[in-house]
């Protein structure tokens, strides 16, 4: 690759996360600003595989800092899994031109990124774009603020019709491997419980929380359940509590894939726009094999191989705070 900066490209991968738009709109800016041409890569690395790319300008990325989705739209790739994959994806952005990539995703997409910098030594720079907040280096990832604000919205509507009918609500929330979402709804909609991949679920003692809050006469009840939970989820959870509690009206709903879609809030998009910039400032710096993130409110750089989900733990404290508001 060339060593002189001239032309970037950038894509989404993974999992859709609102506030990516506003993403791929800062790293677009910010190249132009600084003289460099930039091209998109529609449906991450199966696009780059099959060589589908589209140069971007300034009016390309006009009126969509407030769309949900992306707009270079994402794929998953076992063709990038591959080492014949790569090396045609590699042999596409040479034919292109491209000196360096911006990768707007989660973990799978900075695991991709590295390896094919130690094969090819093409710069990445990784963007956290998901809605889960699971990857170690950033307070908080793209999309996950509008992500949980959607799922209270819901939950806020479901309180009325529980709160009507004197019903017991499990509602499960995205979260296969993190309960990052399912925790802090859990405090925002004030659940009785929150049941997360992270802690053991403990049945006993949430039958006992569910009959305390009968005897001080609760008009309702929710539980939120992270879909990765132990229990299986919250037909399963709800399933246990129905044969011991027959006299509970119970009902269960899954939020699913409305979590991923909206407009992103102000804080993913200011946090999106952010990020963008700040990736192609490490580019021009040098930097690769980075995932630029926000920690204390200062941009901070971290290797993909600690930005990686399972290297970031949930806050306990948070956990525990809950046991006390939902007394």
């Amino acid at each position: 690759m060339s060593n002189k900066l001239e032309k970037i490209a950038v894509f989404t991968s993974g999992g859709d996360a609102p506030g990516m738009n506003a993403a791929i709109r800062g790293v677009v800016r910010c190249a132009l600003y600084n003289k460099l041409k930039v091209e998109g890569i529609y449906q991450g690395y199966q696009g780059m595989i099959e060589n589908k790319f589209v140069s971007l300008l300034s009016s390309s990325v006009s009126n969509i800092i407030q769309k949900g989705g992306t707009i270079l739209k994402t794929a998953r790739s076992d063709d990038f899994m591959t080492t014949e994959g790569r090396k045609k994806a590699f042999n596409n952005l040479k034919n292109r031109g491209v000196d360096a990539l911006v990768a707007i995703g989660g973990d799978g997409t900075f695991k991709g990124a590295q390896v094919f910098y130690d094969e090819f030594k093409i710069p990445v720079i990784g963007i956290p774009g998901t809605i889960d907040n699971d990857l170690y280096g950033t307070d908080f990832t793209i999309g996950y603020d509008t992500a949980i604000n959607t799922a209270i919205d819901a939950i806020d509507k479901i309180r009325d019709t529980a709160d009507s009918h004197n019903r017991l609500f499990f509602v499960e929330v995205m979260g296969r491997d993190a309960g990052f979402i399912a925790l802090r709804t859990g405090i925002g909609s004030g659940a009785e419980a929150i049941l997360i991949p992270e802690i053991h679920t403990d049945t006993k003692m949430l039958l006992k929380k569910l009959e305390l809050g009968k005897k001080k006469s609760k008009t309702s009840s929710i539980v939120i359940v992270s879909e990765g939970d132990e229990t299986g989820g919250a037909f399963k959870i709800a399933e246990e509590v129905k044969k011991v509690f027959s006299e509970y009206d119970i009902r269960v709903s899954i939020l699913g894939h409305i979590q991923r879609g909206g407009n992103p809030t102000c804080s993913d998009r200011v946090l999106a726009g952010r990020l963008g910039v700040a990736a192609v400032e490490a580019l021009l710096k040098g930097e690769t094999g980075l995932m630029v993130g926000v920690k204390h409110k200062s941009v901070t750089y971290t290797p993909f191989s600690k930005a990686i989900k399972h290297n970031n733990t949930i806050d306990k404290d948070l956990f525990e705070l809950n046991e006390i508001l939902s007394f």
